[in-house]
Order: C-alpha cells, then structure tokens, then sequence
C-alpha cells in the first residue's frame, strides 16, 4: 500500500468535512439529541425502577457506546456514498488506487467523523446527568477499538453490496445496525433474550462489549476474556467483511456495473 496515496484520499474527506458548515452540524447534532433522549428517559427509570443503583450511569454510557457504533458504520457508509452522490466514483476507480488504499483511507477517516460528533455529546452528558463513560477506565480503549472495528465492518458490508447492486442498496446503509441492535444485548443483558436467539447473539462481538460495561460499571469487575473476544470476534468480522468486498468488487467489474453506480 502507498501511504501518500491514503494520505491524500483521506484529506480530500477531511477538507470536505472542515469546509462544511452544515456537515460539522450534522455530525453533532444527532448525538447530542441521543444523549439527551437516553439521559432523561434514564433518568425516569431511576425514579421507576431499583434494578440498577445508578439506571442514569448504565444506560447513557450504554447510548454513548452504541451511538459511536453506529457513527463509526454510517461514517464509512458516508464517505463512499459522498464519491457516488459527487459522480467520482468512476474516477476512484480509474485512478492508480488499489482497493486496500481506499479501504484504508475510509477506514482512517471514518474516526475523525465519528468523534466529531461524539466527544461533544459525551462532554455535555458529565455536566447535564453527572455521567461519564471515563469511569470504565483503561478497558474503554479496548471497547471502543472492538466497536470502531465492527462498525467499519459493517461499513465495508454495506459498501459491498452498494459496489455490486448500486445505490439501490443505499437504504440497507440505513437499516444494518438496527437489525442487528436487538441482539447486541446493549441496554439489557443477554438472559433476556429466549435461549436459542442468545446462541446468534453471542456471535456479535456487541453482547461482550456491552456485558463488560456493566460488569464494570455495576459490579466494579473486569473480565479480560470478555474484551478479548469481542475484539477477536470484530477483527474475524473484519477480514470477512474485506474479503466480501473484493469479491463484490471482482463481481461488479465482470458484470459491468462499476460505469453505472455514479452515473
């Protein structure tokens, strides 16, 4: 891979973010309006509920790291839908630009859209519910590299299917997380789903990650197996997802249907 290449494949994304207003407002909007819906509704519960000591702490830091899931796949699924919106798909895949550089440079990229919208919603919610995701300690690094993984995952997933059926497939961009989110077990824990849906559920890395939040966060305990698989598993479903998107790739062009998808 040519990292001068990457490198400016991931500034033309960057420039197009710093240099739009409206852009910059999206990106922070949504989350914050996450944050305060989770943060008051959680608020309710504690006033309802006794399962949890602190419901408030539980479920907003469960939003934040669900929220910077979802950012991270939409992120990704963003940008490639930017180069087909702006007719440039054609011309990225003229270029001499390998398949593994684009990847690559989505992949870098996708963060600094993610965080733009998410550090000023995790900021807001310390003052406003007195709730910071900070207090998982060192082992936040590990789930949040374990969720920016999966969700570029999903990313390439969605990317696949839009090289080889089109912006037809645009919509699933939308949906794939949400399909996915109830068995994530990310505001309940995994016993509440039936026996045979946890056997799907403990295939997502999503059940590991939010189960050690709460481990921490409830019973002040942590489990490195539970880290260790959930980034284990996303790596796994990282490659997969590499691997779908060369073949889709391959695919597309046998098929013709590259000329097509920016026009």
């Amino acid at each position: 891979m040519n990292w001068d290449k990457i490198y400016a494949l991931s500034l033309r994304h960057v420039y197009l973010i710093k240099d739009s207003f409206p852009r910059i407002l999206d990106l922070i909007y949504w989350p914050t309006i996450q944050i305060f819906l989770w943060g008051f509704i959680s608020k309710f519960f504690t006033l309802t509920s006794s399962f949890y000591e602190n419901t408030v702490g539980i479920i907003l830091s469960a939003a934040i790291l669900y929220d910077f899931l979802f950012r991270s796949s939409i992120s990704y699924n963003m940008m490639f839908l930017e180069e087909i919106w702006s007719r440039n798909f054609t011309n990225l895949f003229i270029a001499p630009i390998k398949l593994s550089e684009i990847i690559a440079s989505l992949t870098l990229t996708a963060i600094f859209r993610t965080l733009i919208g998410l550090v000023p919603a995790t900021l807001i919610a310390i003052p406003l519910f007195g709730v910071s995701i900070f207090k998982i300690g060192i082992p936040l690094i590990f789930l949040l590299i374990s969720l920016y993984v999966f969700g570029v995952t999903l990313g390439l997933l969605v990317t696949s299917g839009l090289v080889r059926f089109g912006p037809s497939f645009e919509n699933i961009a939308w949906a794939s997380l949400f399909f996915l989110a109830p068995l994530g077990c990310i505001y309940y824990p995994l016993d509440i789903l039936p026996n045979w849906l946890q056997i799907f559920a403990e295939l997502l890395p999503l059940v590991y990650i939010f189960e050690e939040m709460r481990n921490i966060l409830i019973y002040d305990i942590i489990k490195i197996s539970q880290i260790l698989k959930a980034i284990l598993i996303s790596f796994i479903y990282f490659v997969l997802g590499v691997i779908i998107f060369y073949m889709s790739y391959k695919g597309a062009k046998e098929r013709g249907n590259l000329l097509n998808i920016g026009e």
